[in-house]
């Protein structure tokens, strides 16, 4: 695709875009959720629940930025791509194509485990890139710590550990359409690696080599890169990685395809920004469609927000030149929001832009 149609201006165009272009089963992969999908519509309904409010004659706008800064690399606006496995399902240049659109839109990259294209080709791709590389912990540990070192030695600059999905989860979606990887589509990083024991049970087969807090303190103890712990939703689980050294967390349920029936990200964020120091970074994920959701996070205590779905839609639609798109979307609306609300910098919002909070969520959605 040589230009992007006028009929894709926002990122559900690119969803309802995305659902012509893909097969059902592949379409039911990156769309579905975990059960009956009830996370997954909190974490927009919770967005939709929030409400701006608006500020007018506000002077000093003329200079505003949106630019920001997350452990000393400059991103354009609040934005990472999130880590996502597999792209090459929807485009043959698959991550290839996803880190040369949040370079040329100024925006970080996390590079998935399961990334269908290598570590080392990815880096090569987009040298001068804010990337980071997310880590799913293997059952041995030298396999996890060797994975670190190869992202260290390809420039990666931060290391995001996700930890709340030692498993899929119960995927009904998927089932019912029957997904499995095609055989050219693999994840390249993890092939020198023995496959995982079967059993006949979530804890014979899953938990005995799932990580715990003793698998991140060797993490800690192998690298210097700043450590992030993705799929943070409980308070306390929070403050025992400040304890540990951890750098900084994202706030995620994992798009809703991992345990349903769990509260929004954005509903945990406040309470996280309540009770982590003053300046330790978060992130959050889920939900979000609007530069305006991205205003909402930032308003709640998040410092940057994670992209995940929506990234391979347009990726599947009009491959890096619409991510690119959607990127430059979500800013174009981002600073639309700020301007509107009065905000000339991301340091100046707040919950003060947003309208009655409290009640903005007494009515949660299901």
């Amino acid at each position: 695709m040589s230009r992007i149609p006028n009929s894709l201006c926002s990122l559900s165009d690119y969803e309802i875009e995305a659902k012509r272009h893909l097969p059902p089963d592949l379409w039911a992969y990156i769309s579905g959720s975990s059960m009956d999908g009830l996370t997954k519509q909190r974490n927009t309904s919770a967005y939709d629940q929030c409400l701006l409010q608006s500020r007018v004659l506000v002077e000093g706008l003329g200079q505003g930025s949106c630019q920001t800064q997350l452990f000393g690399q400059s991103l354009k606006y609040p934005l990472l791509i999130a880590p996502l496995a597999y792209q090459r399902l929807v485009h043959p240049m698959g991550e290839i194509a996803t880190v040369q659109a949040a370079l040329a839109q100024g925006v970080g990259f996390c590079l998935s485990t399961l990334s269908s294209t290598s570590i080392e080709a990815v880096a090569d791709a987009a040298s001068e890139s804010c990337r980071w590389f997310q880590l799913y912990c293997q059952p041995d540990l030298s396999d996890t710590l060797h994975l670190i070192n190869r992202a260290e030695l390809a420039g990666y600059q931060a290391l995001i550990v996700t930890v709340d999905a030692p498993f899929n989860g119960v995927r009904h979606d998927e089932q019912r359409a029957g997904f499995r990887l095609p055989s050219d589509v693999c994840a390249v990083n993890l092939n020198h690696l023995p496959k995982l024991r079967e059993g006949d049970s979530v804890f014979e087969c899953w938990m005995k080599t799932a990580p715990t807090w003793k698998t991140i303190t060797s993490i800690l103890e192998h690298t210097q890169l700043p450590v992030l712990l993705k799929g943070i939703m409980h308070p306390e689980d929070a403050l025992n990685a400040v304890d540990l050294g951890v750098r900084g967390i994202v706030v995620s349920n994992h798009g809703g395809r991992v345990l349903d029936t769990q509260p929004a990200s954005l509903e945990v964020l406040p309470l996280m920004r309540q009770v982590l120091p003053k300046g330790f970074p978060i992130l959050v994920d889920g939900g979000i469609r609007r530069g305006s959701d991205v205003f909402k996070a930032i308003a709640l205590g998040a410092d940057a927000v994670l992209l995940g779905r929506y990234v391979l839609y347009a990726l599947a639609v009009a491959g890096p030149l619409g991510v690119a798109h959607i990127l430059r979307v979500l800013r174009d609306e981002f600073e639309a929001t700020m301007a509107l609300c009065g905000c000339a910098r991301v340091s100046d919002i707040s919950t003060v832009c947003l309208y009655d909070f409290p009640r903005a969520f007494s009515n949660k959605g299901g």
